[in-house]
């Protein structure tokens, strides 16, 4: 897991999304533990009750299930519900805006097949400011 946080969103919400990001990946399946709050807590020199709320929100997802004792699992069918969420909010949310920038550079279904087959170039590629970015 990386050790960087952002000011974008909570803390404790960009540890529940990066718990998403590895069960999406496979790094955590079904079944397997999550790494104990004591040991994340320590690990990313976080509050244990930050730790405790983002596992939380998982829990209260049903993305994992506690295990009194034991500790917290991956729940059976968390992988399958999560690539279904995530699918949909991809074509709600980000897919829209995908296709607005598609048909503002004029690009065609050939050029971005092509650009898909291309292996990606290594090291940084040359890139334009952002908006409200300087270069």
């Amino acid at each position: 897991m990386d050790t960087q946080w952002d000011d974008s969103l909570p803390i404790y919400r960009q540890l529940r999304d990066r718990v998403v990001a590895m069960i999406l990946e496979g790094a955590l399946k079904e079944g397997d533990p999550l790494p104990s709050v004591r040991n994340v807590a320590a690990d990313f020199r976080l509050n244990p009750l930050t730790v405790l709320k983002g596992y939380q929100q998982l829990v209260d997802e049903q993305l994992v299930e506690k295990r009194r004792g034991r500790g917290m699992f991956v729940s059976t069918g968390a992988r399958t519900a999560l690539m279904k969420d995530e699918r949909q909010r991809f074509l709600t949310d980000e897919w829209p805006k995908i296709s607005a920038t598609i048909a503002r550079l004029g690009l065609t279904a050939a050029d971005l097949e092509r650009a898909a087959a291309t292996p990606p170039r290594s090291g940084p590629a040359p890139s334009t400011p952002a908006m409200g970015e300087e270069k």
